[in-house]
């Protein structure tokens, strides 16, 4: 062991060090992870107990060397390219190359006009954080404990108490590094699965009259396919005041899906079922590809559903410190790549993720 030191040492002091790639070079073979030195390190334990002392002392002595004529010649290195006279022979006097221009990305073109036409008659953001917990993600908007939305075959839950350390910037809670479970029991936090939890934070934080619209990524355990994804955005509106009726959430609908696709386009409104909703439905408009004639894309029906909404139940207001008794509201929401699909013919969801340069170009100048 003792004669290995005495090469290593030999080596470094003799290495030549003039050029920057031989600093390099000289870096990995005895600084690196799989380098000289890592490697009489690993010998140690094979050292007799009563010698490890005193070997693992040269061994720190040779570490030092190496890091300290590596430092030294780095230093010497880079003081002389600092010292080193302009090229002549490079006109400085050129006009700069001009960089290819990029364009916005289709989702981020129909996200910000949705923003446009609903701020129009009043509308502001609103955003939260994109891991949440249990609370506002289910529980405040009225889902009953065995809701299959909770099942953990639907929802990226987070294991135990484990909270990232973005959710902590942004909510101050306590800093722990997160990640996906599969066990049985209850989970804390999870990847939001809609951004309805933003209604939420929205009407515990100033009450009533309240018009927000909430931007925003969710997640759901679903197979990504042209038509799904375990990633997309949507965009939900809430309007809370006294007086709200079923009428202004139909107007206000009517006005977003008109300003967006045309006034020749047709709106319907479907009951359905929503547990923070009621009564709720589902909204419906004229398909873009058959004009409601019927096509493959809308199932020969002449209609595509574009989202949800309803007046917002009592108990959510409830649970938000409001008074159900004096204020009612209305929410709605939809996803904004179902829209951008509808405004562009475009019949692959998985394009709006791959990064296809051939897909991305055809939306420059919008």
């Amino acid at each position: 062991m003792q004669e290995s030191i005495a090469a290593v040492a030999a080596e470094i002091s003799d290495y030549d060090l003039s050029s920057a790639a031989q600093l390099d070079a000289f870096r990995i073979s005895y600084l690196g992870r799989k380098g000289r030195l890592a490697d009489l390190f690993d010998q140690l334990k094979t050292v007799p107990n009563e010698e490890k002392r005193a070997v693992g002392q040269q061994l720190n002595a040779l570490k030092q060397q190496a890091q300290a004529r590596f430092d030294e010649q780095h230093a010497a290195l880079e003081a002389a390219a600092d010292n080193a006279p302009a090229n002549p022979d490079f006109d400085y006097t050129l006009p700069v190359v001009p960089g290819a221009l990029g364009t916005r990305h289709p989702l981020s073109l129909v996200r910000e006009e949705m923003l446009r036409v609903l701020g129009r008659i009043g509308f502001n953001v609103a955003e939260g954080p994109e891991i949440e917990d249990d609370w506002h993600n289910f529980t405040a908007l009225n889902f009953p404990e065995n809701h299959p939305a909770r099942d953990m075959q639907d929802t990226f839950f987070l294991m135990g108490e484990c909270v990232n350390e973005r959710m902590s910037e942004e909510t101050g809670s306590t800093d722990a590094s997160a990640g996906i479970h599969s066990s049985t029991h209850s989970p804390t936090h999870l990847l939001r699965t809609h951004t309805s939890p933003v209604q939420v934070r929205v009407m515990e934080s100033q009450q009533p009259p309240i018009r927000s619209i909430m931007p925003g990524r969710v997640y759901r355990n679903e197979a990504i396919s042209a038509r799904a994804h375990m990633m997309f955005h949507q965009l939900e509106a809430l309007y809370v005041d006294e007086n709200v009726s079923f009428a202004d959430l139909k107007q206000t609908v009517y006005y977003f899906v008109q300003e967006l696709f045309g006034a020749d386009i047709n709106i319907r409104f479907r009951p359905s079922f929503f547990p923070f909703t009621e009564p709720s439905a589902e909204i419906d408009i004229t398909c873009l590809i058959c004009k409601g004639a019927g096509c493959n894309i809308c199932k020969q029906s002449g209609w595509v559903e574009i989202g949800g909404g309803g007046m917002v139940d009592p108990a959510v207001l409830e649970f938000c410190g409001i008074d159900a008794e004096r204020y009612s509201g209305f929410a709605w929401g939809l996803g904004i790549e179902r829209i951008a699909m509808l405004k562009y013919q475009i019949k692959d969801l998985r394009l709006f993720t791959e990064n296809d340069m051939r897909f991305l170009r055809q939306f420059e100048g919008l």
